[in-house]
């Protein structure tokens, strides 16, 4: 049976906690028991660990053996902002799939309450995603920026592969893309794999917007001849960037 995983709060070299809404969670609803097994990630590494004590506000555990883990994704999406709902939604299923940076962007057709809204909604998106990375037994948790206007944004990202789906690329697709990446070998191989997926709003990137992408060497692409919702776009974009990298 798949052991329950959770993110710890508080860790040393020894223990590790689950406090507040977690804490409460294991030890009201699943009710937790002194002795009993679970994985636990604390500081970056997946351990065995033992409840040595339960209460509302604290569990705590013992450590024990490091687990084997799968490394995220090394994609870092960056994601205009559109309706709320839809993009919790996808900021949850790209935690799901395994994307290592989430990167909210302030984008030209962004709607204007949206963006004035979205800076108070940072934490409520981070507790999304370490909620989902708990959900999918990820060993990590994404980092989410803070919400930036596109020019800012493209300061952050560090990847050597740089691409976007733009709804004018008719003949690069993205899997032809991901194909040369993989094809990256030697000592830096691993770091020449790493990706940055930028996903538009709805009704897309302005001109102004595809000059900055193109000044700074991203490589447009598409994923066929649909046009997508902007969440579905980024899903199906890590799916593709999951199959391939």
């Amino acid at each position: 049976m798949t052991r329950r995983r959770w993110i710890a709060d508080i860790w040393s070299d020894t223990t590790a906690s689950l406090t507040g809404d977690q804490a409460n969670h294991l030890a009201r609803v699943l009710r937790a028991q002194p002795g009993q097994v679970f994985d636990v990630v604390a500081g970056g590494f997946l351990r065995q660990a033992t409840v040595t004590s339960v209460s509302d506000r604290e569990v705590v555990f013992s450590l024990g053996e490091e687990l084997e883990t799968e490394a995220a994704l090394p994609v870092h999406l960056l994601l205009a902002i559109i309706k709320f709902d839809h993009y919790e939604w996808g900021l949850e299923k790209a935690t799901e799939l395994g994307a290592a940076r989430l990167t909210p962007v302030l984008a030209r057709r962004t709607d204007k309450h949206l963006a004035l809204a979205a800076a108070k909604r940072v934490e409520r998106w981070r507790k999304i995603v370490r909620e989902a990375s708990q959900q999918s037994r990820r060993s990590d948790i994404p980092e989410v920026d803070n919400p930036l206007p596109l020019k800012a944004a493209l300061q952050l990202v560090a990847a050597p592969n740089k691409v976007l789906l733009a709804e004018t690329e008719e003949e690069n697709t993205l899997a032809t893309a991901l194909q040369r990446i993989r094809q990256a070998d030697g000592p830096d191989a691993e770091r020449n794999r790493e990706l940055a997926l930028a996903i538009g709003p709805e009704g897309g990137w302005t001109p102004e917007e595809m000059q900055l992408f193109t000044a700074q060497g991203w490589q447009p692409v598409t994923l066929g001849s649909r046009i997508l919702r902007a969440e579905t776009a980024a899903l199906a974009g890590l799916a593709i960037c999951s199959a391939l990298l």
